[in-house]
């Protein structure tokens, strides 16, 4: 069963690079600013991100005119997700939850560091995430903020070390 998930997951992340790169071989724009679900795309550090986007129906959103702050978690941070819960939630059946957790990552508007401020933040996906100052660091609930303002055509990614989880 699991390795069946790894080449369905593969298979998932291959057609996935080839759908990113389309664009810019039709457009031969090579300096056209890149949408969120690119950014995440090149980055190499978001496939686990990038293969759930993709299940849970939602690229062509993360690509659309926005604007969105996504607070995109790390392959290190879904891997700190207990063993079986990624594979789990990128099965069909599990597509609402898929999408409950990862519209809690998105916030409408462009959001840059400089603007974030401490307290409740309504996402996407109709609850609110709190953001706090510890330490001279900044975390969405008990995620870290490793690095912000990544650009986006359509956006600003920050990156976090964990998943953030919406309350059940």
């Amino acid at each position: 069963m699991k390795l069946i998930t790894l080449k369905t997951l593969t298979l998932i992340l291959a057609s996935i690079s080839l759908t990113a790169l389309a664009p810019a071989a039709h457009h031969g724009d090579s300096h056209k600013q890149k949408n969120i679900v690119e950014v995440a795309n090149s980055a190499g550090v978001f496939k686990t991100l990038v293969a759930a986007v993709t299940a849970a129906d939602l690229a062509s959103t993360l690509q659309g005119e926005g604007p969105f702050t996504v607070f995109a978690p790390t392959d290190e941070a879904f891997s700190k997700l207990p063993a079986g819960t990624v594979e789990s939630l990128l099965q069909p059946e599990n597509k609402d939850k898929l999408i409950a957790i990862l519209t809690y990552h998105v916030v409408s508007g462009k959001v840059m560091a400089a603007d974030v401020k401490a307290g409740k933040v309504p996402t996407l996906n109709g609850s609110h995430f709190t953001v706090s100052f510890k330490d001279g660091n900044v975390f969405v609930d008990n995620a870290k903020v490793t690095k912000t303002d990544v650009k986006a055509s359509n956006g600003v990614v920050h990156i976090i070390d964990s998943v953030i989880l919406p309350q059940s």
